[in-house]
């Protein structure tokens, strides 16, 4: 069969690659002129890392990657650490694959070269999308009708496709904004900073790990604001902004923000869980489905999840079957993908409750699953193996 991807970010990347696993003809369109270093960390846990597996792309990505062993979560104000998880060889031997973090381009780059020549097509903007009982086809900017057996729109949080399919959509603003901001390791090589953790304090929340094996840190600064902010990976902050932002905090993390240089400020946005992601021949993918708030760090893996679903339901499936596989591709990842939406948004809550009997409470809670579950939080996920599902 043949089939359209529209939007060349993780999902759409990884969804090529699924669908010509599957044997499917694929040709991914990608409005950008060339593909970027936009965006910084991408956390993988095992559900994501399993998949990549299947796909022979693990070995690739993980050699751009660095393999945390705990995380840490801490006091905002002092440093002093509330709890530890285990996330490194412990993990990989109990839920089968490793816990990676990776600069979005290194993924991006492993997943692109995995492409056959000419699989990519860049500069093709998309600007419609229409469908028969037959076929489905896009529209693109300089006029050009494609068409094929099913088109996949991995166009983003501001997906275009989805409104075509489903109506005016727009995105929602958690009320949450972040600063972002990579930094060589010389730079804080005197501050004794644990290999990864998440600072949790009165209205705000930072987390920091390691990225290409200890060369660069990643930093990503989130808090509460009521003022509207762009959605956007290249926006600068105001000079000294992220400073008065986070004044009070542990002097090791205002050092950090202040040794950025270059520091990017983003809304961080959601888009309203949908009853169903397909029409016909068309189908939704990744943030275009689910763009959920990235407090759990379980974006890019769903995204990834979707990918492998869609090859999954569409292998063996005639171009008359598409309708009736995309059914089930959406049966099997909406409930999951709306979970983690939501169980997302609940955590970041939780990490930015004042100083008080709640933030005790939650505290305890941390302290507690420490004791009863070593992997975190987060990880009831990741012994999810989508590729192992009816």
């Amino acid at each position: 069969m043949r089939a359209i991807v529209v939007g060349a970010g993780i999902g759409g990347l990884t969804a090529a690659l699924s669908l010509r696993r599957a044997g499917h003809d694929v040709t991914l369109v990608e409005r950008a002129r060339r593909l970027t270093e936009i965006g910084a960390g991408i956390q993988l846990a095992p559900n994501a890392t399993r998949v990549l597996r299947r796909l022979h792309l693990l070995d690739a990505v993980a050699r751009r990657s660095t393999r945390p062993t705990q995380v840490s979560f801490r006091t905002w104000s002092d440093g002093s650490e509330i709890c530890r998880y285990v996330i490194g060889p412990e993990a990989e031997e109990e839920f089968g694959a490793p816990y990676l973090q990776v600069h979005r381009a290194d993924l991006q780059q492993a997943l692109v070269a995995a492409l056959p020549p000419g699989t990519l097509r860049l500069a093709t903007a998309v600007v419609g999308v229409d469908q028969d009982d037959k076929s489905a086809r896009v529209t693109t900017a300089d006029g050009e009708h494609l068409e094929a057996d099913l088109v996949v729109a991995a166009d983003g949080i501001r997906s275009a496709a989805r409104q075509w399919l489903f109506g005016a959509d727009e995105a929602l603003f958690s009320h949450t904004a972040a600063y972002r901001a990579l930094l060589p390791a010389a730079e804080v090589a005197d501050l004794d900073l644990p290999e990864y953790a998440g600072w949790l304090g009165p209205g705000g929340h930072v987390v920091h790990y390691w990225l290409r094996r200890g060369e660069l840190l990643n930093v990503v600064a989130v808090f509460g604001t009521h003022r509207a902010a762009e959605e956007s990976w290249t926006a600068p902050a105001e000079p000294g902004e992220q400073l008065r932002t986070f004044a009070g905090w542990d002097p090791r993390l205002l050092t950090v923000l202040e040794r950025a240089g270059q520091v990017f400020r983003y809304g961080i946005h959601t888009r309203a869980p949908l009853s169903r992601w397909s029409l016909g021949r068309v189908t939704l993918l990744g943030d275009s489905a689910h763009a959920m708030v990235p407090f759990q760090a379980q974006g890019a893996a769903q995204a990834v999840m979707d990918a492998a679903v869609l090859g999954d339901s569409l292998t063996g499936t005639a171009p008359d079957e598409v309708p009736d596989a995309l059914d089930r591709y959406v049966r099997r990842r909406l409930p999951a993908a709306t979970a983690v939406q939501t169980s997302s948004a609940r955590a970041g809550h939780d990490y930015h409750l004042p100083d008080g009997p709640e933030a005790d409470a939650r505290n305890a809670r941390l302290v507690a699953l420490a004791a009863e579950n070593r992997f975190g939080p987060h990880s009831a996920a990741w012994p999810v193996d989508v590729l192992a599902e009816d």
